[in-house]
């Protein structure tokens, strides 16, 4: 059994962890929107509302969900709007393209349903829209359909689609990775196109926030400093980042586990990479967050060649609680880096990679992923704090640590601290402080028996929170028993 000291600093304050590093993704991807939020008629029979299943809506609003960014992804860049509007059985039928694979899309799921889908739930609409194979004048169009409230033919148009009101929508994405299936640009010819999106897009709505498409290095410099005469048409940049580890799903080998968590840990590295970049290139002449819209694992079973008995579609993949704990790392980090990181989305929301929803035919069941996101509810819009880790063993790795923390405190003056330990064969006897003042009111932990153990529609309840008991210390603070491949959240409020 580890040794382990943590010490909470509720006067060292990081920043806001805003609502939005809690999003999730939604593209017309294998079974993620058709057939896993929304119903086509050949979907199986179950409860809904309008067209959207009920089980996995009700789910998503205690998940909680704050943001979710849609309908892609690469299927944004050949996604037209206008096909997602009025009457359903009047909308066309249209061929889409994501990731090498043919999407047929009826369109039955546009722009209204979503947006309602969206308030439903609680999430912001977060729309990427289409650079690849569409214009800035469609785009312009789609904003002022969405948000003018001037009576012209689109906002008349919107009103006669049942919205009087306008939605809104805040965030819009130009474009998705231009630099391959959006279209293979070059950054330069990239950055010059989106300049000029930006601009008309501006003269429709001032107000929006408008996330560029970003990269890598080279491609991210070219952007920003290609913009530098219009950095006020720029507020996010995009990057993605998905992991793949050494082996598959199930693989049960402690390599390819640490491997895969000291991946995850290097997010956090790629997000401060990615900002001090913006930093360099702009100083102090415009703030401008990371977008990290598209993160999560990507096991190599999640491939488009699938068996149909095994699988619901393409790019599924078991979802256990190694993947969960690799999701602990990341969200850890966002907190950690919450000053400079602006949105996040884990990819993808039902069904498709990283979910923390599947289904099955009439079953849903929750993924150990999902877990997580809703043990860690707490800190979203909280204030992040700095915390000590003191460990008696070495570290899995140089970017990694066995067992780490996260702290943050609400404006209800409550603590919130949630602890990971990444032992695979050991427990931790870990006594935290800085909580002086403070009384212990909730403890859950999420640990199985394996960290390959997931949910199934037999079995959906086979890796779920727990209470944990933690003790009061005679030295000040508490003390608690951490299992082997675990993580517990605890909350403290003020005696």
């Amino acid at each position: 059994m580890e040794d382990v000291r943590i010490t909470i600093k509720p006067d060292v304050r990081i920043g806001t962890i805003s609502p939005r590093l809690y999003g999730h993704f939604a593209e017309h991807l294998g079974r993620c929107c058709y057939d896993g939020l929304f119903l086509k008629p050949t979907s199986a029979p179950v409860p809904n509302q309008k067209g959207f299943r009920t089980d996995v809506l009700e789910a998503l609003k205690n998940m909680p969900m704050p943001l979710l960014r849609w309908p892609g992804g690469c299927y944004a860049d050949h996604y037209h709007w206008r096909d997602g509007i009025g009457p359903k059985d009047q909308r066309p039928r249209r061929l889409g393209m994501s990731c090498g694979e043919v999407v047929e899309d009826d369109n039955s799921l546009g722009t209204h349903e979503f947006l309602w889908f969206c308030e439903q739930t609680g999430a912001e609409p977060y729309l990427a829209a289409n650079v690849g194979t569409g214009s800035p004048q469609e785009m312009c169009d789609w904003v002022e359909y969405c948000n003018s409230a001037l009576d012209t033919t689109l906002t008349r148009l919107r009103r006669a689609n049942g919205a009087e009101k306008p939605f809104g929508v805040k965030l819009w994405g130009v474009g998705n990775e231009n630099w391959g299936c959006g279209g293979n640009f070059d950054a330069r010819d990239y950055a010059l196109e989106y300049r000029r999106y930006a601009t008309m897009l501006r003269h429709v709505d001032p107000h929006i926030e408008l996330v560029a498409c970003g990269f890598d290095e080279p491609w991210n410099r070219t952007l920003l400093q290609t913009l530098r005469h219009h950095l006020d048409t720029i507020d996010h940049l995009s990057v993605h980042r998905y992991w793949h580890g050494e082996g598959g799903e199930l693989d049960p080998s402690e390599k390819v586990s640490y491997r895969l968590f000291t991946e995850a840990s290097l997010t956090e590295a790629f997000v401060q990479q990615t900002a001090d970049i913006i930093r360099v290139e702009l100083g102090e002449r415009r703030r401008v967050g990371v977008a990290l819209d598209e993160w999560g694992i990507w096991h190599p079973e999640a491939r488009l060649q699938f068996d149909p008995d095994k699988r619901g579609g393409p790019y599924e993949q078991v979802s256990t609680l190694r993947d969960a704990l690799a999701a602990a790392i990341v969200l850890e980090g966002f907190h950690r880096q919450c000053r400079v990181l602006s949105l996040a989305n884990l990819a993808q929301v039902v069904n498709v990679l990283h979910a923390p929803i599947q289904t099955r035919g009439a079953a849903m069941w929750r993924t150990p992923t999902y877990h997580v996101f809703q043990l860690h509810a707490p800190h979203i819009g909280a204030t992040a704090l700095e915390v000590e880790v003191h460990a008696s063993l070495l570290p899995v790795s140089e970017e990694l640590r066995c067992v780490t923390a996260t702290a943050s405190l609400d404006k209800e003056d409550n603590l919130t601290l949630t602890v990971l330990n990444l032992h695979l064969d050991q427990s931790a006897s870990v006594h935290f402080g800085g909580t002086e003042g403070r009384v212990l009111f909730d403890a859950q932990l999420l640990t199985a028996d394996s960290p390959l153990a997931h949910n199934s529609a037999e079995k959906p309840d086979a890796v779920v929170p727990q209470p944990i008991k933690a003790t009061e210390s005679t030295q000040g603070g508490y003390l608690v028993n951490l299992p082997k491949h675990s993580m517990a959240t605890f909350r403290l409020k003020r005696r």
